[in-house]
Formats: structure tokens, sequence, C-alpha cells
């Protein structure tokens, strides 16, 4: 089986928030990693509107911005299977430095390729925290707010929000349509 023959179960967990928000997808292991960004992007439930970038130890892949501070490879032409090789690997996705959102993606199986070329999630839980929330820490407060309609913070958090938001609310299906759309279902601003 050669390596545009596979694809690759893993799993995606947004880190330091509990309970735990994850999705499980079927991908092609050749995707680059623009793509896989946009992947995730739209299984998890961002918006790409921040800077991101994936990390394998010491290396960072992503855009390369003469302004930043952080040096990376630029990730454009990148396949997944160059980083994540072996059931078992992780490598870390982060997204929005300054709210710190830190991704951990683990090959959790390698399968024979099917006839379906388009990304699949397969399984999940929870819905994605709010842009601009604060991070972990945050968005944790705002879920214990949510829990009290009788506090004074309740108020003033749903009218930040804007609309009704569910944590606990997981769409596959839905997902799973928009993942067929152009770009995967995610905004692209390039």
């Amino acid at each position: 089986m050669g390596i545009n023959d596979t694809q690759f179960e893993v799993q995606i967990t947004l880190n330091d928030v509990k309970p735990a928000i994850w999705r499980d997808i079927i991908i092609n292991s050749t995707i680059t990693l623009p793509d896989f960004h946009k992947v995730i992007q739209t299984v998890i439930g961002w918006t790409n509107s921040h800077l991101h970038q994936f990390r394998v130890g010491d290396i960072a892949y992503s855009i390369p911005d003469e302004d930043s501070l952080m040096t990376c490879i630029d990730y454009k032409g990148v396949l997944l299977s160059t980083v994540l090789k072996k059931e078992g690997d992780k490598i870390y996705y982060d997204y929005d430095y300054g709210d710190g959102w830190e991704h951990t993606i683990v090959l959790n199986k390698i399968i024979s390729s099917s006839s379906n070329k388009k990304p699949l999630c397969i399984d999940g839980e929870r819905s994605c925290p709010p842009e601009d929330c604060g991070g972990p820490f945050g968005y944790n407060d705002l879920v214990k707010v949510l829990s009290n309609q009788k506090g004074k913070k309740y108020k003033e958090l749903i009218e930040w929000l804007g609309e009704e938001f569910d944590p606990e609310y997981f769409d596959k299906e839905a997902i799973n349509e928009l993942l067929k759309k152009k770009n995967y279902g995610c905004e692209s601003f390039d």
C-alpha cells in the first residue's frame, strides 16, 4: 500500500478545555497542511479569523510572515504524511495566538483509501468555543456562567454572544456537508 493509497484516521482535541472538545476524522494522507488547516477550522467550528501554525517538536509550519518574531517553515507544499508517519504520532495546531488555542492531533489509524476522497468527520463531542472568548480559561469561565441563568454575568454574556450558544451541541452531519464544499467549508481570506 503506497502513501497515495492511504487515509488517516486522526483525532483532533482542543487542549485545556473541560469537558473535552474533540473530533475524529478520516482524511487523505496526502492533503497539504494549508488544506488540513481548512479542514480543522470546519470540523472544530472556528471562523478562520486568526493566525495559525502546526508544530512538530521544535519546528513550526505556517505561512511565512516577515513581520513575525516566530520562525517557521512555509507549509504550502508540506503533506500531512510528512508530519504524521505512523500510528500514535502526534502534532500540534495552534490557532489565535492571542487566545492561545492549542489542539493535539493524533494519528490513530492508517487505513486503505476508499472511494471517498473528501474528509469525513466520524465522531466528536461538544461545540467549538466562541471566537475571542479568552482562550481555554475564558471559555471554561463562559461555560460556568452559562450554567447559572440567574447570575448577573449571565445576561452580560448572552448580550456579548449575540446568539444562543450550547456548549454541548455537535452536529456531525452538518460538518460533513460543509466538508463537501469549496475550501472544505472554511471561509478563506487568502
